[in-house]
């Protein structure tokens, strides 16, 4: 008696390995970004407050601690997951959520110098800030010019279509330029320190001028074709990052080009922390308040939670840490107020983001397959005779 073996074709395809990661997308990084931001901006503030080092520092070792699980999550979603990886790239609301990766890489790093070597000590915290901010501006360089290139030539995007989260992948390189500068003063005397700390004034400008070009295609979509879908209004905050980061940056050339630098080289970029970051700061709080605004329509609308909710954190921080620095270089107690103003909305969206993404994560909700979030529908609107709209 013979047994037919069933054709090939008709055998139940094999199982994928590791399906909890599969829609395991880049955006998760910014959790990573969120929690170092808590502990790096709170040990960069102004003020002294009792215990509170302490606790930046137990906050920083959570975000290494999230940046190995999650490195090696998606380690596994590369590997068994190769299709969702580049259904990932080619999607033109995924893609730029690369750029997450060097920044949470960098963010680590540089909260490793801050307030890390307190528990791990000098040296292997320098250790630790040169190989993280190494890759991750190698991984952010790439990210800056690839994600824009597939936008161009890859992606089909319509214009209604743009939102904050394109700034992602530019923004990346001006948390090197603000990061780079701790490091400076660790290298050799000369070329060495000029070059790293030169090397991050042209990161500054890479990712200020692309920021630049960027927003405008991103307050007209909001102007012209209304407010975002519920879900992305939180990425509004995204705009805060290149506004508090390149503030930080200016701070940091002021700090570290006394030890690398001639003098009067010196001198201007102390004027130029000041004369710069003072506007921009301002623009940002003024951008935080409309932000905020869109946020409380779409909570009185129904936004519920989405890992989207991390976007009320990292770019927050960079706020505190651009208004701290304003602080050091002014002597004002404005922006030690601001600062300490700033920390206390960081840490409240942080604890929100974190027990939500934590439920979500127990839940299974957060890595089940994602469902299209419907758009708001416009209000109506009428035209007068004289062709004014109400």
């Amino acid at each position: 008696m013979v047994t037919a073996v069933p054709s090939p074709s008709l055998r139940a395809p094999a199982r994928p390995r590791f399906p909890a990661v599969r829609h395991l997308g880049p955006n998760w990084y910014g959790s990573v970004m969120g929690t170092a931001a808590v502990g790096s901006a709170g040990g960069a503030l102004p003020v002294h407050v009792p215990g509170l080092r302490t606790v930046c520092t137990a906050v920083w070792c959570l975000s290494l601690a999230l940046l190995a699980v999650l490195l090696a999550a998606r380690a596994l979603h590369w590997v068994h997951h190769r299709d969702q990886a580049r259904a990932h790239l080619l999607d033109p609301a995924a893609a730029p959520f690369y750029g997450c990766l060097a920044m949470a890489l960098l963010a680590v790093g540089g909260g490793a110098l801050s307030v890390g070597r307190d528990w791990i000590g000098a040296s292997p915290a320098l250790a630790l800030d040169a190989v993280l901010f190494t890759a991750g501006t190698a991984v952010g360089l790439v990210a800056a010019v690839a994600v824009p290139y597939l936008m161009a030539v890859h992606h089909r995007i319509e214009p209604h279509q743009a939102t904050p989260v394109w700034l992602l992948p530019v923004v990346a390189p001006m948390v090197s330029a603000a990061l780079g500068p701790a490091l400076v003063a660790h290298l050799p005397a000369g070329q060495a320190r000029q070059t790293l700390l030169l090397g991050c004034v042209a990161m500054f400008g890479l990712s200020l001028l692309a920021t630049l070009a960027l927003l405008p295609l991103v307050l007209g979509r909001l102007l012209i074709a209304g407010p975002l879908p519920l879900a992305l209004t939180p990425t509004l905050f995204l705009v805060l990052g290149p506004l508090g980061q390149s503030t930080t940056a200016a701070g940091a050339f002021a700090d570290a080009a006394p030890g690398a630098l001639p003098a009067s080289y010196g001198s201007a970029f102390t004027a130029f922390a000041v004369l710069y970051g003072v506007p921009v700061m301002g623009f940002a709080v003024l951008w935080f308040a409309f932000a905020a605004a869109q946020v409380v329509r779409a909570g009185r609308r129904g936004m519920g939670f989405a890992m989207t909710w991390w976007s009320f954190t990292f770019p927050v921080g960079t706020c505190v840490t651009g208004a701290s620095a304003l602080a050091r270089h002014t002597h004002l107690a404005v922006y030690e107020g601001l600062a300490v103003a700033l920390y206390a909305v960081l840490v409240v969206a942080w604890a929100a983001a974190a027990v939500h993404t934590a439920r979500g994560l127990v839940s299974g909700a957060l890595l089940a397959a994602p469902r299209p979030a419907p758009a708001e529908p416009r209000p109506a609107r009428a035209r007068t005779t004289s062709g004014a709209v109400r």
